[in-house]
């Protein structure tokens, strides 16, 4: 438990303690204890903990609730709790400030457990699986596929901090309509390289990629498919295509620091019958009718606006059928909770897949879809949409060949992912302090030299044990102290919450705390006893910082 909570749940105890030493003695009623919360409140002139517990008691106590905590605060013992003291305000919150000693502990913590501090174990080792890109394999990587990744591995990472056990996965859409389009627009321009006349499909992919992709073939086997009988000859091509095309998408994300746990193939699905027998499960349950000659989910008993075709009138699985068949496969495998990062765009696809689950007898809210709202990229102040090498949209890879694989995750993960995000590609290139991945970063720099500079000029890294921190005084001190303290609360949040970009918010605050402590008070001194301790204190803050960067696969420099 890190030392906020402790303080915090020793609060709580004392709080119930308190009421229930009023109830025995006569000056309160009441016969269940609230559901209180003890939360830091926004103010800081409020404290550094408020609880709401005299509301909730009002109605059955049967006074004001000021009153209420009038009483508590009687019976209230501050012992052993680091209360300093307590106050009474607005309607009835009691507000309680703590002994700034308290501090001390946590430089030495932090400094000690080292790359793992601000881990916890709030998810007690429940398995999730968090499914994120899933790009159609057609084509290349673009920007929406690049926010996903960075949301998708920065929640992975925060969750497995937080104690879960967590699967990275990518569910390859290598069946269906698309493949058929991929097949036909292969065709096309491999018979085209080989110098025949013959149209390109009106709803093929016409990506630059695509010919590129061919060249490669043709150069290895001429025209030996030419001659090979249709079906047989787009089946070689989509083969080789695919191998190609995953072979990049692997390569692109782990360029940018993505690295999963499981390919997961659509067509495993097929092969293996899964969404033959899901559909029959359905069918058997009474959510499955015919009708036009096509089989229908009942949706709509899940609240969405219409049914939806789950095998279409020719006998082909929809894309929508084999989803339900993979999600089965997903709570099959073992998984307590199923997260998935979908675009926007998608959002009137998750009732739909939230119904399936049920009907195939998972609670609903095992799976959560985290929609992701669309990037706008800007250069020069104008929106940039055109990409030089596909004609389309800016790729991964375009955009890390620009800015540089820390800014393009720090950014993409910077908003919540329901909010619409104008990447500034001017503003991630920049060193400057508007630039918020450098400024996170050259924090860690400064701390990084500090401790360079003091090796330097013969001053030792202090041992834990040697130092004095109750010499940290002054306000940038302590302000930067009580920030590192939040870190372990913050992750687990971040990962309750599914709120990676949690982590960039809190790194730009330390960052800047770090910032207003170095300015104020100067670390390489003659006073021995204090350099010590501010060194502590300054390695602590470089601890967090690098712990947190690492989360959301940005680096933390030593030097700038």
């Amino acid at each position: 438990m890190s030392i906020v909570k402790s303080i915090q749940s020793k609060i709580i105890e004392r709080i119930g303690q308190a009421a229930n030493s009023a109830r025995e003695n006569g000056d309160l009623q009441f016969e269940k204890m609230p559901e209180f919360v003890l939360e830091v409140p926004r103010e800081k002139t409020h404290g550094d903990f408020a609880t709401n517990i005299a509301m909730l008691m009002a109605r059955e106590a049967k006074m004001p609730p000021r009153k209420i905590a009038e009483i508590i605060l009687r019976h209230l013992s501050n012992e052993g709790t680091w209360i300093d003291r307590t106050e009474i305000a607005g309607p009835g919150f009691i507000n309680f400030f703590l002994d700034y000693r308290w501090l001390y502990q946590v430089p030495p913590q932090v400094v000690e457990l080292n790359e793992n501090y601000g881990k916890s174990q709030v998810g007690q080792g429940k398995k999730v699986q968090v499914e994120f890109v899933s790009a159609n394999p057609t084509g290349v990587l673009h920007m929406g596929n690049a926010r996903g990744a960075a949301i998708g591995d920065s929640l992975a990472s925060v969750l497995g901090a937080a104690g879960f056990s967590v699967t990275r996965e990518f569910y390859i859409n290598d069946a269906g309509n698309q493949i058929e389009k991929f097949a036909k627009s292969l065709e096309a321009r491999y018979l085209q390289l080989l110098g025949e006349a013959v149209p390109f499909p009106e709803d093929g992919y016409h990506g630059q990629d695509l010919i590129d992709t061919m060249k490669v073939l043709v150069e290895k086997v001429g025209d030996k498919y030419k001659s090979v009988e249709e079906e047989l000859r787009r089946e070689l091509l989509v083969k080789y295509a695919l191998e190609e095309k995953i072979s990049v998408i692997k390569k692109t994300l782990e360029n940018f620091g993505v690295n999963y746990d499981i390919w997961f193939s659509e067509q495993s699905l097929h092969d293996g019958g899964e969404i033959e027998k899901t559909i029959n499960e359905l069918r058997d349950k009474g959510f499955i009718y015919e009708s036009e000659g096509a089989l229908w989910f009942k949706s709509t008993r899940f609240g969405d606006e219409k049914d939806e075709v789950v095998v279409r009138s020719n006998g082909l699985p929809t894309y929508f059928a084999a989803d339900i068949a993979y999600h089965k496969n997903k709570f099959q495998r073992g998984f307590d909770q199923v997260i998935n990062i979908w675009g926007a765009d998608h959002h009137g696809h998750v009732a739909r897949m939230k119904g399936a689950v049920q009907a195939l007898g998972y609670e609903p809210d095992r799976l959560t879809v985290v929609l992701m709202q669309l990037v706008r990229l800007f250069k020069g102040g104008e929106i940039l949409r055109m990409s030089k090498r596909t004609g389309t949209y800016v790729t991964l890879n375009e955009l890390v060949e620009e800015v540089g694989k820390d800014a393009a995750r720090y950014f993409f993960i910077m908003r919540s992912p329901d909010s619409h995000l104008d990447f500034d590609l001017d503003l991630a290139k920049s060193q400057s302090a508007d630039n918020p991945v450098f400024y996170v970063q050259y924090a860690h720099a400064r701390i990084s030299s500090i401790l360079r500079q003091a090796e330097e000029m013969g001053y030792s890294i202090p041992q834990v044990s040697n130092v004095d921190l109750s010499l940290l005084t002054e306000q940038s001190e302590l302000e930067l102290i009580r920030k590192i303290a939040d870190l372990p609360e913050e992750i687990a949040n971040a990962a309750l919450n599914l709120a990676p970009h949690r982590m960039t918010a809190y790194a730009h605050d330390l960052a800047g705390l770090f910032h207003v402590f170095y300015t104020n008070c100067r670390v390489l001194i003659e006073d021995e006893k204090l350099r010590n301790a501010r060194l502590m204190l300054a390695q602590a803050a470089g601890i967090c910082i690098r712990n947190v960067l690492r989360l959301v696969g940005v680096s933390a420099p030593d030097q700038m």
